[in-house]
C-alpha cells in the first residue's frame, strides 16, 4: 500500500462537510480547507499525514481567523495509534482545536473532538501524590530528563535503606527492619520485591539477593546521601 498523501484527505473531508450544507474550497489564504455555510463562522481544516508539531502550529495560527479550526489526519490501527490518538485529542482539547480522522480505504470521516474553549480541571489526587513524593524523597538524586529505568524515587530510597540494613545485619524480621530504618512499610517493600532485591527465607524473615547486593553498589551515591540525612 502506498504512503498516504495530504491530498488524499481532501475529497473525503470535502464530501463530509458538503453533506452538512457547507460550501468547501481548498487552499484559501494558506488554509488547507475552508468551509462556509450561510453567515456562520468559517470552518478551517488543516491536514497532515500524521500528528506533527507543524500541524498544531498551523492550526493554532488559523485561530486568528476562526474559532472553528480542526486538524485532520489519516485513521490508523493498532495500540500505538490508539495511544497517539488519545494523547493528541487531549492536546487538541487544551488548544481549543477540533480533531477529525479519515479512513482512507473508504473515505469515512470520524469527528473525535469539536473546537471549544479549554477549561482546565486539576486533579487534586494527582497533585497530592506528587507533593507526597516530593516531601518523602530525600535530597535531589535525579537529573531532569533522565530515563525512568534508574529514577530514584522515595520508594527506591526506602528499599535501599532496607537493603543496606540486611547487608549489615543479615536475615532480619521485617518489623525489625521497619523500626531500624524508619521505613514503616519495610515488610511490604521486601515482600512485594519490586526490584528483585529481597527474598523471604522464613515467615517474616528476609534476606538480600545478589541483585540487591549489586544495587547497593549501583546506588552507592544515593545510599551515602541517605546515611548522611537526618
Amino acid at each position: 500500500m502506498s504512503k498516504p498523501r495530504e491530498t488524499d484527505l481532501y475529497a473525503p473531508l470535502k464530501a463530509f462537510l458538503v453533506a452538512q450544507g457547507y460550501e468547501v474550497k481548498a487552499e484559501v489564504a494558506a488554509a488547507d480547507l475552508v468551509a462556509c455555510r450561510g453567515d456562520e463562522e468559517p470552518v478551517i481544516v488543516e491536514m497532515k499525514t500524521g500528528f506533527t508539531l507543524s500541524l498544531f502550529h498551523q492550526a493554532v495560527a488559523r485561530q486568528a481567523i476562526s474559532d472553528l479550526v480542526y486538524i485532520a489526519v489519516p485513521r490508523g490501527t493498532g495500540r500505538r495509534y490508539s495511544r497517539s490518538l488519545a494523547e493528541n485529542r487531549a492536546m487538541c482539547r487544551r488548544l481549543g482545536l477540533g480533531l477529525l480522522t479519515v479512513r482512507l480505504r473508504d473515505g469515512l470521516v470520524e469527528p473525535h473532538l469539536d473546537p471549544a474553549p479549554y477549561q482546565p480541571r486539576k486533579s487534586v489526587a494527582h497533585q497530592q501524590l506528587m507533593l507526597r513524593e516530593f516531601a518523602r524523597r530525600v535530597g535531589d538524586p535525579n537529573t531532569g530528563g533522565m530515563t525512568r529505568a534508574k529514577l530514584v524515587t522515595a520508594y527506591r530510597q526506602d528499599a535501599l535503606r532496607c537493603a543496606a540494613h540486611l547487608r549489615a545485619n543479615g536475615p532480619t524480621k521485617g518489623a525489625h527492619v521497619a523500626r531500624a530504618c524508619e521505613v514503616p512499610n519495610a515488610t511490604r517493600i521486601m515482600a512485594t520485591d519490586h526490584y528483585g532485591w529481597f527474598h523471604r527465607i522464613s515467615p517474616g524473615i528476609y534476606d538480600l539477593t545478589p541483585k540487591g547486593t549489586e544495587a547497593l553498589g549501583v546506588y552507592s551515591d544515593t545510599l551515602a546521601m541517605l546515611e548522611q540525612s537526618p
